[in-house]
């Protein structure tokens, strides 16, 4: 039985989601089309956005830990995104896009080794179980906003004012999350805020998280896979439709996954993802598009579940581990986001596919090898 605030948590996930894809389906295309950005200052704002995302949530996972705040972290985080995704229906610029997006996800990064902090503290040893369910509900509501968005271009047809309104009817579903976490969930239940902190006894799970940096460095953003949809000749009324196979990937299999962490292991787990992050840019490679979504999404699901139940099994100072795995993809996502984009701009698509899949081949054979030993 999984508990009540856990359940509560999955529907706050899933009206945030809900909102944040209503935004990401579109915003690459409404900065490279509609503002005539080039890709380049999209890799500017998935790099701003990435790195503001994970960067705080090293600051705010350790705050967590050494003071006990947990419940305050996580309302403050989904009220600041809730406000300030619909402000994008004002933006000009790629400049004000990349402002924005760096706020929301301040906000983001406030509520994030929070808030797993809190799901941890509820699983009652199920850890791969209780952060399967909740991924489910996160991709549910990813999946919900994409098709809303998706009906809305097929039948009233692609514009710039349309995606502008989608922006500010976000606010709809944001507040609905603030809601439900303000009077539905509990704090985390602490028997004392005397709890010891020693970060030494966690440097055994440091070289799991770096072989992930890694991989998080070279593989594409999902932003630059839809523009590599685009450019494979999808339609813009349809490339929705490639988020809502994304997330539909990992809807059906978050729960799965979860219950073979429990049964396998979660290293197991992680190493079959990593293998599937591959398949997916060997995909966007051959421009096989549709399949690609669908590994991609089986990379992403399985590689942050095990490594999200990974940490609550093992750390110490989960929040502070929960914080240090989301500060690594602040910093290589960041990187690696800035990386591709210039690549793109100033080589093409493919190459900046065959760096991705090069690059992360040598860090699985090196992954391998450490096993190995």
């Amino acid at each position: 039985m999984i508990n009540k605030n856990i359940i509560a948590l999955g529907f706050v996930s899933f009206f945030t989601d809900m909102a944040s894809s209503m935004v990401t389906s579109i915003l690459p295309l409404f900065i490279v089309y509609t503002l005539h950005e080039g890709v380049d200052k999209l890799g500017y704002v998935v790099a701003i956005a990435t790195f503001i995302s994970y960067a705080f949530r090293v600051l705010f996972g350790y705050l967590s830990d050494r003071y006990q705040v947990v419940k305050p972290f996580v309302v403050t985080g989904y009220f600041i995104s809730a406000v300030t995704k619909p402000l994008l229906y004002m933006s000009g610029s790629w400049q004000s896009v990349a402002t924005l997006r760096g706020v929301e996800r301040v906000g983001k990064a406030v509520r994030s080794a929070t808030k797993d902090s809190l799901i941890s503290a509820y699983s009652a040893g199920k850890s791969g179980k209780t952060f399967g369910f909740h991924k489910t509900m996160d991709i549910a509501g990813e999946l919900t906003g994409s098709l809303i968005v998706f009906s809305l271009l097929f039948y009233l047809g692609e514009s710039e004012i349309l995606f502008r309104n989608i922006f500010a009817f976000t606010l709809i579903p944001g507040l609905i999350a603030v809601v439900i976490v303000l009077f539905f969930v509990k704090d985390a239940p602490y028997k004392s805020k005397a709890k010891t902190f020693d970060l030494k006894k966690d440097y055994g799970l440091l070289p799991l998280l770096f072989v992930y940096f890694g991989f998080v460095f070279f593989m594409f953003n999902d932003s630059f896979f839809l523009i590599k949809a685009k450019e494979a000749g999808i339609a813009t009324t349809y490339i929705p439709l490639l988020v809502v196979l994304l997330n539909l990937t990992q809807t059906l299999l978050s729960y799965f996954i979860g219950m073979k962490i429990d049964a396998i292991g979660a290293k197991k787990i992680f190493t079959l993802s990593l293998l599937f992050g591959l398949f997916a840019t060997v995909s966007l490679y051959v421009n096989l598009i549709v399949i690609g979504f669908i590994f991609l999404g089986v990379f992403i699901v399985g590689s942050l579940n095990a490594l999200r139940a990974y940490i609550s099994e093992y750390a110490h100072n989960k929040g502070t581990v929960y914080g240090i795995l989301y500060g690594g993809v602040a910093l290589f996502g960041a990187l690696g986001a800035l990386v591709t984009g210039v690549i793109w701009k100033h080589y093409d698509a493919q190459s900046a596919v065959l760096f991705s899949l090069l690059g992360m081949g040598v860090v699985f054979v090196g992954y391998l090898f450490e096993l190995s030993e």
